[in-house]
């Protein structure tokens, strides 16, 4: 038998003495518990739960402990069942995720780093894509509260209230990511996107550049209207008129960013510069003007918000405002189960996290700021 002495000097290297044990267990029909887990071990059965549903660093359990506890349940062929310990807590554990856009790199992030905090609290997650329709994410929040989830993580579409106004006071606990609303009090976290665009611009004014074009992504979604603001901000702090010719796109996607592009060259063939204000809209622009022959930055300067991995290593490595997904996935998770594991109601108000500007190689400086 495998006492709790045996688990806290566990090494990797499994104990002979379970062996018995483990083959007389698994000649049996009947499906090992966690009862019986805990009787094999020495441990109780609260540890062997806790380190099952992936808990043990949460609950400061040894790393010894631990690898003991799997070892053992592993020769077992023990699998937790989750439904049964949900239905003894009174609990589904499990949360809702939805995001706009699986393929947006920005949002599989956030998805990825949500799960991993999810799995922290021997949570589960039902993931549903949005593809940016507010009537698709309408159905999603209602397919997850079919299935009772106890919170939802929410990437919005961003363009209307109206179905999101049931949640506010904690009827099912909710935070918003990225893309929120400044007037429905629901917690929330996202960029400090004015900030982001407003630097990005004065990056360009400052090599010399007034003809500034913005491709713009959905509009009327906070991520769009605020980096807009910052981009307007920095053009009038520098006395710059603000053209709105200059400011074109509807989407966050490739396609808008290439149409967009290709319409500048030709109705705007002054403007040496492009603020995109997401990256799938920058890969556009950089499709569109290589068929059109110009290169970056020779021709047109550009920079982008989002920094996913291959910015750096485009044939220009690229300008970027970089935002952190990963922090962003983080808090929305803890804000959320702050929520679900407190009595204290709905969080209030949002957290703005900041925004970084790294600089490579897609700006040119002009030598005469009349461009």
């Amino acid at each position: 038998m495998i006492n709790k002495k045996d688990i806290d000097s566990a090494t990797s290297t499994t104990s002979t003495t379970s062996q018995p044990h483990s083959s007389s267990l698994a000649s049996t029909n009947t499906q090992p518990t966690l009862k019986r887990i805990a009787h094999e071990s020495g441990v109780s059965v609260t540890t062997i739960s806790r380190v099952l549903t992936g808990q043990a660093s949460r609950y400061r359990i040894s790393k010894k402990t631990e690898t003991a506890v799997r070892k053992l349940a592993k020769e077992l062929d023990f699998v937790p069942n989750q439904l049964a310990r949900g239905l003894r807590l009174k609990k589904t554990l499990t949360i809702g995720l939805v995001i706009p856009d699986i393929s947006n790199p920005f949002f599989a992030g956030i998805a990825q780093q949500a799960t991993l905090g999810t799995r922290k609290h021997g949570y589960s997650v039902i993931l549903c894509d949005s593809q940016d329709s507010t009537e698709l994410e309408i159905q999603s929040l209602g397919l997850l509260q079919s299935r009772n989830v106890e919170g939802v993580v929410l990437c919005p579409v961003g363009q209307s209230t109206d179905h999101l106004a049931e949640y506010v006071g904690g009827r099912l606990p909710i935070v918003l990511v990225d893309r929120f609303y400044p007037e429905l009090p629901l917690p929330y976290v996202s960029s400090d996107n004015v900030s982001g665009a407003k630097q990005a611009t004065e990056l360009l004014i400052e090599n010399g550049h007034r003809r500034i074009a913005c491709l713009q992504g959905l509009r009327h979604t906070s991520p769009n209207e605020f980096r807009v603001r910052g981009y307007k901000e920095a053009l009038t702090k520098h006395h710059i008129p603000v053209d709105e010719t200059l400011i074109v796109g509807d989407s966050f996607t490739e396609q808008s960013g290439y149409i967009e592009t290709k319409l500048l060259l030709k109705t705007q063939p002054d403007v040496k510069a492009i603020l995109s204000l997401c990256n799938l809209n920058a890969l556009g622009a950089i499709r569109a003007l290589a068929e059109e022959k110009r290169n970056v930055p020779e021709d047109i300067s550009i920079v982008s918000f989002d920094d996913p991995p291959y910015s750096a290593y485009l044939a220009t490595p690229m300008t970027t405002v970089a935002q952190s997904y990963s922090e962003m996935g983080e808090v929305a998770v803890k804000l959320l189960f702050d929520q679900i594991q407190s009595s204290r109601g709905q969080t209030k108000g949002g957290i703005l996290l900041p925004t970084t500007l790294i600089k490579r190689k897609s700006v040119k400086r002009l030598e005469s700021p009349s461009n």
